[in-house]
C-alpha cells in the first residue's frame, strides 16, 4: 500500500447494504485532514439500502448492483472500481461474501468490520449469540477480507461489557457506538 505523500489520499470504496452509519461515520473521518483515504465511490447490493442516502448527501458516486448473477455482477463493480481508481475497500454491513476470485482480482486491501470478537460468532445474529450464551463481553473486529467468512488477520478489536439488563437490541448500540471509534482508528493503523 502506497504510503501518504503530501496530501494525497487513498481512493476508496465503502460497500454496504443496510443503513449506513458506519459509512456515514467513515465519510466524515475521511474529510479529516490527517484522514488517509478520500472516499470515491459507494457500492450497494441493494437500491434500498439506507445508506445510499449519505453518498447523495456527501455527493459521493454511488453504484447500485444486481446479484442475481453474481459472476457478471462482480465483473462490473470491477470494472467501476477500475475506473474510479480505487485502491482500497471497506466493507461496512455489505451483507454479500465477496469471491476469491474477486478478492485476488482486487489485488489491493479491503477491510471489514465484524461486530463481534472474532473468531467468535463469524456470520450473523452475534448479539443474539452473545447474549444466549451469557458471554460477560462482547465487541467488535475489523479485519483483513479473505474468501472464507469473517476469518482475515485481524486489525484491532474493541471489547464491550454485557451488563444484565443487555437485550440483543441494547448490545448493538454498545457495540456499533465502538465500531464508530474502531473503524477509523484500523484504517490509520494500517494506512500510516
Amino acid at each position: 500500500m502506497e504510503k501518504l505523500t503530501g496530501l494525497k489520499k487513498i481512493k476508496t470504496a465503502v460497500f454496504i447494504s443496510g443503513a449506513g452509519s458506519n459509512l456515514r461515520n467513515i465519510i466524515k473521518f475521511s474529510k479529516r485532514k490527517k484522514s488517509p483515504i478520500s472516499i470515491d465511490l459507494v457500492v450497494s447490493n441493494t437500491r434500498f439500502a439506507k445508506g445510499l442516502k449519505y453518498a447523495d448527501q456527501f455527493k459521493i458516486k454511488k453504484r447500485i448492483f444486481d446479484l442475481k448473477n453474481y459472476n457478471e455482477a462482480e465483473k462490473n463493480i470491477l470494472l467501476s472500481l477500475e475506473k474510479e481508481k480505487i485502491k482500497f475497500i471497506c466493507l461496512a454491513g455489505y451483507m454479500k461474501i465477496l469471491s476469491k476470485n474477486f478478492i485476488k482480482k482486487f489485488g489491493k486491501k479491503i477491510i471489514n468490520i465484524h461486530p463481534s470478537l472474532l473468531p467468535k460468532y463469524k456470520g450473523l445474529n452475534t448479539h443474539v449469540k452473545a447474549i444466549k450464551n451469557k458471554d460477560k463481553l462482547a465487541g467488535c473486529t475489523v479485519h483483513y477480507v479473505t474468501a472464507k467468512l469473517d476469518s482475515g488477520k485481524i486489525i484491532l478489536q474493541k471489547k464491550v461489557k454485557i451488563s444484565a439488563k443487555d437485550n440483543p437490541v441494547s448490545l448493538k448500540k454498545k457495540v456499533l457506538k465502538q465500531e464508530h471509534k474502531l473503524y477509523p482508528a484500523a484504517i490509520m493503523k494500517i494506512l500510516n
